[in-house]
């Protein structure tokens, strides 16, 4: 693990990370898992060569193995300085991503009332996962686990429950298991393993019970599988073009999102808390026009919603922007201060390593009600932590 690096504290208080990760400890399935679905269990193994592949399900995984693990701890790589290829998944780790007690120094250090915690391999299995009941177990393994990672924190890392809605039953009976043990909310794929539209009445159910607990549902980025990209190019011109897949990776939370509006979701669940993660948020003002736009229109006529979209993102929704967003206070002056929260990624390799400075930046173009919401308010409230 790395050495502890130089911190810039962050000028304004009560600031919240509402989207952080942790670099999971790759043997917590075998730890954490039911006996059943041991066989199963995520872990990451050497092939005869020495080179790391995670398994999934008894089965190396196509996708991540080699410097693809290693490198989902390189936050701080610029294009300027060059990739930190590390030797391994969790090698040299940035200071917090490993270690409960490593975090709390680094939100500390760098001035942060509290961290929201999300996964980095839990993130990765539904990829290749075609069990839906293994992809259950191995959510409820995880969820245990993170639980147990933040306990002893002071509710300053705060653990968010990830669901998968292949079955969404189960979703709903782990979702409820699991804010009993301490999560405050849950996160969905931007994909389903069914191929069902997120907010196809199958998973009404999971929608109920998280109205009923009182908790938000996110939807956050993944690796998703290649069925789910969209299909105007072949994938074989689309392989290794990590900017491209990357840059692009957000569509896949607007058409979950749009779903929401297309089954009238928010008017049968009017106590919902939906929240739209790691996918920027300076689109979201033109999004809204247009969903009010064609919602006024003819084909409008097909949405069941009594009201206008925007109407139920201002009451509903909320959108986590990453802190270098240029457009943000302008989303904020548009939509409304209350919908937004910033998010860190750390320790992530698509951004680079001086959020705080970012977040000092963002804050300073905010005027100060907004920045306070904005910063750590919205995120506290929306999950009940305030």
């Amino acid at each position: 693990m790395a050495e502890q690096e130089k911190f810039h504290k962050l000028k304004y208080k009560g600031a919240v990370d509402a989207d952080g990760h942790v670099l999971e400890d790759a043997a917590l399935w075998d730890r954490y898992i039911e006996a059943k679905y041991k066989p199963g269990a995520v872990r990451i193994r050497k092939d005869d060569r020495g080179e790391e592949h995670l398994e999934i399900g008894g089965r190396f995984s196509k996708i991540f193995y080699g410097a693809r693990l290693a490198g989902l701890s390189a936050m701080g790589s610029t294009r300027e300085g060059g990739w930190h290829q590390a030797p391994g998944y969790g090698v040299a780790a940035p200071f917090g991503a490993m270690d409960p007690k490593e975090r709390l120094s680094r939100i500390e250090a760098e001035g942060l009332e509290a961290a929201f915690i999300y996964p980095t391999l839990s993130l990765l299995y539904e990829t290749e996962c075609e069990d839906i009941e293994l992809a259950q177990a191995l959510t409820r393994a995880y969820n245990r686990w993170v639980v147990d990672f933040c306990k002893d924190s002071g509710g300053r890392l705060i653990p968010i429950a990830h669901l998968s809605l292949g079955d969404p039953e189960g979703a709903a009976h782990e979702l409820e298991r699991a804010v009993k043990d301490g999560c405050k909310g849950g996160w969905v794929a931007p994909f389903v393993m069914t191929r069902k539209p997120h907010a196809h009445p199958d998973h009404d159910v999971l929608f109920a019970k998280a109205q009923e607990l009182g908790v938000p549902l996110g939807i956050h980025p993944t690796i998703e599988p290649t069925w789910a990209l969209p299909g105007r190019y072949d994938w074989k011109y689309l392989r290794g073009q990590f900017y491209f897949l990357n840059v692009t990776a957000g569509d896949g939370i607007r058409h979950a999102f749009t779903s929401f509006f297309q089954y009238g979701t928010f008017d049968k669940f009017p106590s919902l808390k939906l929240v739209l993660l790691e996918a920027g948020a300076g689109w979201i003002a033109y999004w809204l026009d247009r969903l009010d736009a064609v919602y006024g229109s003819g084909m409008g006529m097909t949405v069941p919603l009594k009201e206008k979209p925007s109407f139920y993102f201002k009451r509903q929704c909320w959108i986590s922007a990453d802190p270098d967003e240029s457009a943000l206070a302008a989303m904020v002056d548009l939509v409304g201060a209350d919908r937004f929260f910033w998010a860190s990624d750390f320790p992530h390799p698509d951004h680079v390593g001086n959020y705080i400075e970012e977040v000092e930046e963002l804050g300073a173009k905010l005027k100060p009600g907004d920045r306070d919401k904005v910063l750590g308010g919205n995120v506290m409230q929306a999950y009940g932590c305030a």
